[in-house]
């Protein structure tokens, strides 16, 4: 028990810590609030148990990494136990029947103490770990390249930050241990429930019971006087996440897709700004994410612009706001945002984003694949950041690759970024039997060609052998011909909104007069924003992958193929817009199997399938200097994968891909190696085994 003036000072102490604490907290409240919007509450209440499940368990983290994840898990978990232990601590120190009361709960008072033992033990296990990790191992993933734009203060205080934490849960929990163990050891007999505790007590054998009472008395304020000492550091630390985490996956806005993004307001005469210039233009969750980041660099792990040597680095651009928003107040660039009635509501950064987060090189370097979205164990979105950059730089400074002229040209005048004519637009069905909607206004299906199997030569062979496929099938559709344009998807990646937003207009009153019941596509581009994108333009419409709808027409039994005997393997590559942004994983290995098709896996596939480098409007412009280029990196690994399971007597095996972006970026890399691998979609391996 503590002394009166122990007391005393603890009380002092703990109110000065609060309100030190408080002052920190309500700047970052205030400042999140300074971002674009408001929460949806309502929806927020329903994902409260699942939110939960996930932030108890660590589920998220323990998709990459595993062994660290453990580790971080386990000083998760047993800090979120301790905040009962370190409840019950202060009790004792205050009131002396605490721990008799403890004792006589009987077998709940056991495993309070087991769990407390069991607790102690994994941080302490964790902590070292980890900082053995960062300080001993320190691996290459744990920081950004010398070349990388990582803010200089974060360079040096990813480091300093985690020591100062290190040595906080260190001494915090190492203490109480301590404090445990000299009263074990003052009893004279051990604790069976607290086997760690215990074998501790025999530090202190032949110790005078008063050095005992002492050294309790040392262990408490260590322990708990850490957590006072720390609290007012703590909204400055990145460990901020463990409340913020949690918080961001609990009220980020609902998506249809990890890739969905709002529409601007082009009539509202009083916006004034498209897109975001600074740090006030981005979502209150954009800017709530930089609290929420964990500086583990998964994102960056993933992210295909760095790891072919691009500038660009997702995590390095939630670390500079981070960053930003610790030194708000302090700097010149701060600026204050106004609510309604004048008053000050946040202070913000008024220092352009390309200049103090992200440089204009590493924003044109996305590939918006949404991996970097897809890993982060909190929910974040750098690539929702960089589209938001995007559409700032072209619409309000007019600034982007002069490469992407000819595509927005093309849209505008010819509504495909090829730029080919509008009359041209059926040639490639030529010789096939096609129905277009004025041949038959009511289709079961409305096929949805997509300006490249429209346009583009090497994917019309995907169009023509689809066509095949449906006949064979006997499927009721339909495409709309020449009334067909851009469905606008590279125009909004590329931030331009304003382009975007003409050609969805037109789309969705166009496909409103047809009403279909179900649209079918080949591109997953066109597939997320027919799906995802124009419900915000009024079209609400039913859209699936080509895939899918072999897979189905297969499983029906309209469908049948001749399944080739041998060990004829093929690879899959999931498109980024068709796997983790649509979550199409299973049907497209489903229809190659069902063609007698040996499939063999990538390490990266599924939901961590690396981007073949078209998407983010990448197609239409020249890559960002690498090291190397993303096309050419896919499929040297698809190339791999192959090799290793060929058989003795088997060929190079396929390469099957369900996008003809892809199609166009990884034959132009089988090309550059000899062709020794052919890049095939799915539909033309299936119409090959038509029976």
């Amino acid at each position: 028990m503590l002394t009166l003036p122990e007391m005393m000072l603890f009380v002092i102490a703990a109110a000065l810590s609060v309100v030190f604490t408080w002052r920190g907290a309500a700047r970052i409240v205030r400042q999140i609030g300074g971002g674009q919007g408001r929460p949806d509450w309502k929806a927020a209440i329903r994902r409260i148990p699942a939110v939960a499940a996930r932030a108890l368990t660590f589920q998220p983290v323990f998709r990459f990494r595993p062994i660290p994840s453990l580790f971080h898990a386990l000083i998760g978990w047993g800090f979120l136990y301790f905040l009962l232990v370190n409840m019950v601590e202060l009790a004792q120190g205050y009131f002396p029947g605490t721990r008799d009361l403890i004792e006589h709960l009987g077998l709940a008072g056991d495993l309070f103490r087991l769990f407390a033992d069991i607790s102690t033990t994994a941080v302490l296990a964790g902590i070292v770990a980890m900082e053995a990790r960062r300080f001993i191992l320190r691996p290459a993933t744990l920081t950004a390249r010398r070349e990388t734009f990582l803010s200089p203060a974060a360079r040096k205080g990813i480091k300093r930050d985690s020591a100062i934490v290190a040595v906080f849960i260190f001494v915090h929990i190492s203490a109480r241990l301590a404090g445990e163990s000299m009263f074990l050891a003052g009893t004279g007999s051990g604790d069976p429930w607290q086997p760690v505790a215990s074998t501790a007590a025999r530090l202190w054998a032949g110790l005078a019971p008063q050095a005992l009472v002492t050294g309790q008395h040392i262990a408490f304020w260590l322990s708990l006087g850490t957590i006072l000492a720390f609290l007012p550091y703590f909204p400055y630390s990145k460990h901020i996440h463990m409340f913020f985490a949690p918080l961001n996956l609990w009220l980020k806005p609902q998506r249809r897709s990890i890739g969905e993004l709002g529409r601007l307001d082009f009539d509202n005469p009083a916006v004034e700004q498209f897109g975001a210039s600074r740090l006030a233009d981005l979502g209150w969750e954009q800017v709530m994410d930089s609290y929420a980041c964990i500086m583990c660099f998964r994102c960056q792990e993933v992210c295909p612009a760095y790891q072919t040597g691009k500038a660009l680095s997702p995590a390095a651009l939630e670390i500079n706001k981070r960053y930003l928003l610790n030194h708000a107040g302090k700097s010149p660039l701060s600026q204050l945002r106004k609510d309604g009635a004048g008053g000050n509501i946040a202070p913000l950064p008024g220092a352009p984003l390309t200049e103090s987060v992200i440089p204009e090189e590493a924003v044109w370097a996305c590939t918006s694949c949404g991996a970097c979205v897809d890993i982060c164990p909190v929910g974040n979105e750098p690539m929702r950041d960089i589209l938001d950059i995007r559409r700032s730089l072209v619409l309000m400074e007019n600034a982007f690759p002069r490469q992407l002229e000819t595509a927005f040209r093309g849209m505008e005048r010819s509504l495909n970024p090829w730029g080919l004519p509008q009359a041209e637009r059926m040639k490639w069905a030529e010789g096939l039997h096609v129905p277009t909607i004025a041949q038959n206004p009511r289709p079961d299906i409305l096929w949805w060609v997509g300006c490249a199997p429209a346009t583009d030569a090497r994917a019309q062979k995907t169009a023509q052998a689809f066509a095949k496929i449906l006949a064979a099938a006997g499927v009721d559709y339909a495409v709309l011909g020449r009334a067909e344009q851009c469905t606008g998807d590279s125009a909004r990646r590329a931030g331009n909104e304003y382009l975007f937003n003409e050609l969805a207009n037109a789309n969705v009153s166009l496909l409103n007069s047809v009403g279909p019941k179900r649209i079918v596509t080949t591109c997953p581009h066109c597939l997320h924003t027919l799906k995802n994108e124009y419900p915000a333009f009024g079209g609400n419409y039913e859209v699936i992958h080509h895939t899918r709808l072999i897979n189905e027409l297969v499983g029906a039994g309209k469908l049948q193929l001749e399944a080739t005997p041998g060990d004829l393997r093929v690879t899959f590559h999931d498109p980024c817009y068709l796997g983790r942004h649509n979550r199409v994983f299973d049907e497209p290995r489903a229809d190659l199997r069902a063609a007698g098709l040996v499939t063999v896996e990538m390490p990266r596939h599924a939901e961590k399938s690396f981007c073949c480098g078209a998407g983010g409007a990448q197609m239409w412009k020249e890559e960002e200097p690498g090291t190397e280029n993303v096309n050419k990196a896919r499929f040297a690994e698809a190339k791999a994968a192959l090799q290793s399971a060929a058989g003795p007597s088997a060929g190079a095996g396929a390469l099957a891909v369900g996008c003809p972006f892809c199609m166009t970026m990884l034959n132009d890399a089988s090309k550059a190696d000899g062709e020794a691998v052919k890049v095939m979609d799915v539909a033309e391996i299936v119409a090959k085994r038509l029976k």
